[in-house]
């Protein structure tokens, strides 16, 4: 009888998942009950970034907003399909692996709190305003942020494990 020990897998990193999901709904749920709806009525907080309460149809960065209505069940059977690949591929991985870990649960999580918006409100809540002058990126939100940080780090993950493999292969 040989005593094989299984490593944990990637699923333990569904934590942040959850807690990404959790703020960006908190979020969400703090401008909706305390702004008033419509860029008009932004907040400035800083000379380059204003608080403002807009619905996005669309995708992050208010990608494909203006399409006609499709998009909302696109993007929703999008969020559906990555999360479930994404969670399969986090059961195959080392939760060692951490970056690349973090990298799925935040995609997870900003998926899934994007996801709720669609099917609960009909589009997502976008608040975060970043400008420059007068030209003003895409409101988008705390999920928004979480992909593509997660996009990021799973850039990342590949140039260190590029730099990696062509190292043991000298």
């Amino acid at each position: 009888m040989t005593n094989v020990t299984e490593q944990p897998s990637g699923l333990r990193w569904l934590w942040l998942a959850l807690l990404v999901f959790v703020l960006d709904i908190g979020t969400k749920l703090l401008v909706m009950n305390n702004m008033e709806y419509g860029p008009a009525n932004r907040i400035e907080l800083l000379p380059f970034f204003n608080l403002t309460y807009v619905h996005n149809p669309g995708a992050a960065f208010s990608f494909l907003s203006d399409a006609g209505g499709w998009q909302r069940w696109f993007f929703s059977a999008t969020a559906i399909i990555v999360s479930c690949v994404l969670v399969y591929w986090m059961s195959k991985t080392p939760a060692r692996q951490r970056l690349v870990n973090a990298a799925y649960a935040l995609i997870i999580g900003g998926a899934i709190g994007n996801l709720f918006d669609r099917l609960v409100h009909g589009y997502v809540i976008d608040f975060l305003d970043f400008f420059w002058g007068t030209n003003h990126w895409p409101a988008f939100n705390l999920a928004d942020s979480a992909i593509l940080i997660g996009a990021g780090f799973i850039l990342l993950d590949s140039f260190r494990s590029g730099n990696t493999e062509s190292k043991g292969s000298n």
